[in-house]
């Protein structure tokens, strides 16, 4: 981990380890369509049909990883939540307490679960105090040096900005075309808070229908 940013982030790389329990019984998400409307998905589909689906699993369309699943939900919450505060270490509370609730309250919509997910707030970071200019140069690094933990990031990063513009679509296969938005946005204001260019029109654009 030789980026500067990521020892703030420790926990993630670490959460393939602490997940497996969760994980282990979860089939990763098929895009099957490339949205998913939170408001109208029950946790007993989301649970059986989406993330747990063997027909899914078996389909032979793409695929996209259940932790990266789960992180970008970990976002858009955080967002919902009126919070502006990545927590590094709060990844597999936040796993398990959704699991938890969607078990006990299967025909609750995901959209309501998640607004009752209170995971751990250790090892926060707060998106108002980090520069846009700071963010990418160090994204950048994790691109290289840990590809899969900067793409999991990455994941929160679109999650938070879809709950953050009001939107409750996941779109499956708009992670790419988000990302560069977001890294367009940082060059033109490197100056901006990373806060701030996740509410930018230019990052939104990236996000398609799920975040208007």
């Amino acid at each position: 981990m030789k980026a500067p940013f990521r020892p703030k982030l420790a926990g993630v790389p670490l959460l393939l380890a602490c997940l497996t329990p969760l994980l282990a019984c979860l089939t990763p998400l098929a895009a099957r369509a490339a949205e998913i409307n939170l408001a109208t998905l029950s946790c007993d589909k989301y649970e059986n049909e989406v993330i747990g689906s063997a027909d899914a699993a078996h389909s032979g369309a793409p695929n996209l990883d259940a932790i990266d699943t789960v992180m970008w939900l970990f976002g858009f919450s955080v967002a919902k939540a009126g919070e502006h505060v990545m927590y590094g270490d709060a990844l597999t509370s936040f796993g398990f307490t959704l699991d938890a609730l969607c078990k006990n309250s299967p025909s609750t919509s995901l959209l309501e679960a998640l607004k009752n997910v209170r995971p751990k707030r250790d090892k926060p970071m707060d998106l108002t105090t980090l520069n846009c200019a700071a963010w990418e140069a160090r994204h950048q690094q994790s691109v290289q040096s840990d590809p899969d933990s900067a793409k999991t990031i990455m994941m929160w990063l679109f999650g938070f900005s879809v709950g953050q513009s009001g939107g409750h679509l996941f779109d499956t296969e708009g992670m790419t075309s988000f990302a560069t938005a977001l890294q367009k946005r940082c060059e033109q204001h490197p100056d901006d808070s990373l806060f701030d260019a996740l509410a930018g029109p230019t990052a939104r654009s990236g996000l398609s229908p799920a975040a208007r």
